[in-house]
């Protein structure tokens, strides 16, 4: 008997037959009442054959269901034949959930193989795996000596479950017991340091690297670019990739191009891609491919964007997820949202990432309907807005300019994020904005947490609507309590004091930028303090202020002197202001048009329709302007004879009515010019 293995089977031949039975054997066995078995003998030959047969067709179930069974109708172990380590090891690969997983466990224990290191290597890798990561740390911890590949197996499951301090803490007790690592310990150890992220951890771990001698491994150094990019280290982390000479593999390539995508340098990410093409080493991926997209994004490249496009298709990774998120992306920053619109409805079951790809691109590119539109949508598909999809929505709601719509966004993002600092600012602008000041405040008086940005935010919504006073009153708490301005900050207060006409206060607050704050001025503070001077009539000293800026005017300062000028009918100034302006900006209508504006206040027809006739020979046409009003949560557009509405009929008659009741209540309108 001892070349043969008894076991209680239905009589068959055949072991892929044997196996047909075992399986209906388990399922009598579990289902129905115990089937009759007999004793069936087979030589070590069929023996072999059942158990790769077995391995093979078999679940993790029918690997535990077999052992059960050995055992309750055996009292002796299988022969040498049967390898007991290779057959839990694949019943812990084929482990679906922590059922199995833990079955597995015991019968470890039943079979003596509780210190097998690798299968509890195995068992470890296992647990991560279906996220148990605290049973895999108990599991590693009662192991009596654990060498490196148990180490290795917690910190890549601390890593890969964004638990990083343990992974880095599990690491220092390795470092303690003198257990040296290896190039498999060195990479989810290096992804913990980017996800903390920490730059000085990561450091010290470079150092083990050369202590070690895993400066020229490939894999240790992409996790060294990715880690020196993701803490802003951009030229470090080029170092370390010219380091690898011609050793690059695409997730070098990918990992700088990300870099330089990620850190604000899109033309260097978009070099590198080029040069990566130029060599043809390595063929981009889908993941090189978003960044690659997301550095055209950002240089607002659409030609360009489009080849990518093209590329995209031609390699077959247009239906990947991610790449149909960058190119929506993409094609809204560069004002085609009509096509990102396309590219989105190709998704079935769209995430919130290209929901909010969608939304900002309607908001940023001035389709606030249509933005609140895809949030709406987006709500009742039950898809979880996240704190940038709210914000985008409430980016929206700023420029609609409804109340109505502002109320019902703010209750509903205060049931998700009450708390989020950033949806908090975005909901005092878009109150302000919608012109109700004193929703914006109790916004602001209820946030708990006031960085700076919060008392810009405030600051500029009273600046916006004229409250000089109330606006340098919050300055003043705002130093009070310790928060220091930023050069934001100064634009709202000196836009406050312009639009309630507060010049010496103004004029005090751009000169304590500088002497008081060490804020250096902008474009816009200069602009802001030549508007405040303008308006109140000090036109000359507007002039004089301009001509000593230490930085070359702009538009916005030419702008702002032009528009004083035309306040007062300073014609001779006024002209000087707008060659200036037509010399930088050649082909905006507004300048021609405040031009024409002061030539009219100073009844200088001729003036007039030169302005006319240059701007009929440059192809230029003035924008029509236009009112709106807010009915029912809705907001209505109507320009000068407009006559598109849907109720224009009733909106003439009531007109007329109107009319009709002024002539009876002997109104007169009289029109100054």
């Amino acid at each position: 008997m001892d070349d043969k293995l008894t076991i209680r089977i239905p009589c068959f031949v055949s072991p892929k037959r044997l196996i047909m039975a075992f399986s209906y054997y388990f399922w009598r066995r579990r289902i129905l009442q115990p089937c009759n078995l007999r004793a069936y003998y087979f030589s070590a030959k069929q023996k072999k054959l059942f158990f790769s047969n077995l391995s093979e067709f078999s679940s993790s179930s029918s690997h535990l269901l077999l052992l059960d069974d050995y055992e309750s109708n055996n009292d002796t172990k299988p022969n040498q034949t049967f390898d007991p380590q290779s057959f839990f090891a694949s019943a812990i690969e084929r482990a679906v959930n922590i059922r199995y997983l833990n079955k597995t466990h015991s019968q470890l224990f039943k079979w003596g193989l509780q210190e097998d290191g690798f299968l509890i290597t195995k068992l470890i890798i296992g647990f991560c795996d279906v996220g148990e990561v605290h049973y895999a740390r108990q599991l590693f911890d009662e192991f009596p000596d654990p060498y490196l590949h148990l180490w290795n197996a917690i910190i890549r499951g601390y890593s890969k479950h964004y638990m990083f301090t343990d992974a880095i803490s599990i690491y220092g007790r390795m470092q303690f017991l003198s257990v040296s690592p290896d190039c498999f310990t060195l990479p989810p150890l290096l992804k913990a340091c980017s996800g903390l992220p920490s730059l000085q951890l990561g450091q010290i771990v470079h150092a083990h690297i050369f202590r070690h001698g895993f400066e020229s491994d490939v894999f240790v150094q992409n996790g060294l670019v990715s880690l020196y990019t993701k803490c802003q280290r951009i030229k470090l982390a080029r170092i370390v990739f010219d380091g690898l000479l011609n050793h690059k593999t695409i997730v070098s390539w990918t990992s700088m191009i990300s870099g330089y995508a990620q850190n604000d340098q899109p033309l260097d990410a978009v070099k590198i891609f080029h040069e990566m093409r130029r060599m043809d080493v390595v063929n981009p991926d889908h993941v090189t491919l978003v960044s690659v997209l997301r550095a055209y994004a950002d240089l607002e490249d659409l030609e360009n964007g489009k080849s990518l496009h093209g590329f995209v298709i031609k390699t077959g990774f247009e239906f990947e997820l991610d790449l149909k998120i960058g190119l929506t992306a993409m094609y809204a920053k560069c004002g085609q949202v009509m096509t990102a619109k396309s590219l989105f409805d190709q998704v079935e079951l769209p995430n919130v990432i290209l929901w909010n790809a969608m939304i900002s691109g309607f908001a940023k590119n001035s389709y606030p309907e249509e933005a609140m539109k895809y949030f709406k949508r987006m709500i009742i598909t039950s898809t979880i807005p996240d704190s940038i999809t709210v914000r985008s929505a409430i980016l929206a709601c700023s420029q609609m300019g409804s109340l109505e719509q502002a109320r019902w966004i703010d209750n509903y993002v205060m049931k998700l994020y009450k708390d989020d600092i950033f949806v908090r600012t975005g909901l005092i602008d878009m109150y302000a904005k919608c012109g109700n000041v004193e929703l914006a405040r109790n916004v602001f008086n209820s946030t708990i947490e006031k960085d700076v940005v919060v008392w810009t935010a405030m600051i500029v919504g009273y600046g916006l609507h004229g409250y000089g006073k109330e606006a340098i009153d919050l300055f003043q708490t705002m130093k009070r309590v310790g928060v220091r301005a930023n050069d934001v900050t100064f634009i709202g207060l000196l836009t406050a004091c312009n639009h309630a006409g507060l010049v010496n206060e103004g004029w005090r607050f751009f000169h304590s930028m500088k002497e008081e704050f060490g804020i250096e001025p902008r474009h816009q503070h200069y602009a802001c303090v030549v508007d405040i001077l303008g308006r109140a009539g000090f036109l000359d000293k507007a002039y004089e202020f301009i001509s000593k800026m230490p930085i070359e005017p702009g538009v916005s300062v030419w702008g702002a002197l032009l528009s004083g000028c035309k306040i007062y009918r300073y014609v001779e100034l006024g002209e000087y202001a707008a060659e200036k302006l037509f010399a930088i900006d050649p082909v905006n209508t507004g300048h021609y048009v405040q031009l024409s504006n002061l030539y009219a206040s100073a009844r200088m027809w001729n003036g007039v329709g030169k302005i006319r006739v240059l701007m009929k020979e440059m192809g230029l046409e003035k924008d029509v302007g236009y009112s709106m009003i807010e009915i029912g949560g809705k907001l209505h557009a109507f320009r000068m004879g407009d006559k598109t509405h849907p109720k224009v009929k009733e909106i003439y008659k009531k007109l007329d009515f109107l009319e009709r009741r002024l002539i009876e209540a002997e109104f007169c309108l009289f029109v100054v010019n």
